[in-house]
């Protein structure tokens, strides 16, 4: 007998068990993105058009947010963008309405849901700086960018510095030339003016011969 009991309990379980799991089906009342997680911070994987039909497998108990399915897809709908039909008219779906239309209450893991849907999505392969919440990742991802912007910053004033010190390098070493380049012009400007002196001079000069020719002297003769 108590065997018997046994098996009863566990063929009532059974048929429990499909109840328990089948999901809600309710309805998008505007295209809505479907979220990797219950906020609007979370990355989007796709849009519900409005009036299509999903499967609520599930909502938060503190946040109105829902994990829904559609079109084999998974992911979060905040509730006040699904409707479900509760004594023969469409209401939001709430809090107030979970038990009602056996939408069970869940709750949401980064780790554990993104393992099983997400693991071909680029987001994924930040999923540990996002299962610390989406406020993390985008404070994180803000102070990512504010150090590259200093890096880059910084970049730049170097490049600048560098350019400005290159400028001065070129500015001293064409000042050098100049100055090089002057004194050589100088130089030849002045052996010039020598030889010039030197020519005008040997013209000036008597000839030796016809001043110290003497008669009878045998050089006078050529």
């Amino acid at each position: 007998m108590k065997n018997l009991f046994v098996k009863i309990a566990a063929v009532g379980l059974l048929m429990l068990v499909p109840a328990i799991a089948q999901a809600a089906e309710g309805y998008s009342t505007a295209n809505v993105n479907m979220r990797a997680g219950p906020s609007t911070r979370y990355p989007a994987v796709a849009v519900i058009p409005a009036g299509s039909s999903v499967e609520i497998r599930g909502c938060l108990s503190d946040v109105n947010w829902c994990d829904v399915e559609f079109y084999g897809g998974r992911g979060w709908v905040s509730g006040q963008y699904v409707q479900a039909l509760y004594q023969q008219r469409r209401v939001y779906v709430g809090p107030q309405y979970y038990r009602p239309l056996g939408i069970p209450m869940i709750r949401f893991s980064v780790d554990n849901y993104w393992d099983r849907y997400y693991r071909n999505r680029d987001f994924y392969r930040d999923r540990d700086r996002w299962s610390r919440g989406p406020d993390y990742y985008y404070r994180d991802r803000d102070n990512r960018d504010r150090d590259r912007d200093r890096d880059n910053r910084d970049r730049d004033r170097n490049w600048r510095e560098r350019d400005g010190d290159r400028d001065g390098r070129d500015r001293d070493r064409d000042w050098r030339d100049d100055n090089q380049r002057g004194d050589r012009q100088r130089d030849d400007r002045q052996r010039g003016e020598r030889q010039r002196d030197d020519r005008r001079g040997d013209d000036r000069r008597p000839d030796r011969r016809n001043f110290d020719c003497r008669p009878g002297d045998p050089s006078c003769d050529e």
